[in-house]
């Protein structure tokens, strides 16, 4: 799937710190905690909480934060639709990171299993 330049662009300007206490408030509306959302980030990402905490306080923009990362080889496991866009669609790698980020964090809400959120073997 496509996306526009306009929405790419604005996606890689986003910071990870306004969007991660949305993460954490739809985590624990469902009863989740903020150590799984830190595991979900973690296995994607190859971040402890002690990265994020020092991404989240230099307001590190998504194209940062990704170029920091070390994206989890099984990422490309992570299929369905978030935000109106089917994951393994998305042709911008840097849009399709931050939506298996997205996804994730959903799945974690729905309170998918953990071994399955995270694409274990």
């Amino acid at each position: 799937m496509k996306t526009t330049k306009d929405h790419d662009e604005r996606i890689a300007n986003m910071t990870f710190s306004s969007v991660y206490p949305h993460y954490v408030a739809k985590v624990e509306k469902k009863g989740r905690t903020v150590e799984e959302l830190h595991q979900v980030i973690s296995w994607l990402t190859g971040f402890n909480v002690n990265d994020l905490q020092r991404l989240i306080g230099d307001d590190t923009t998504f194209e940062q934060f990704f170029a920091e990362a070390t994206v989890n080889p099984n990422a490309s496991l992570i299929t369905g639709s978030i935000c109106g866009y089917r994951v393994e669609d998305i042709e911008t790698p840097l849009t399709q990171q931050v939506r298996y980020l997205d996804k994730l964090v959903d799945e974690l809400a729905k309170g998918r299993k953990m071994e399955k959120i995270l694409r274990a073997p």
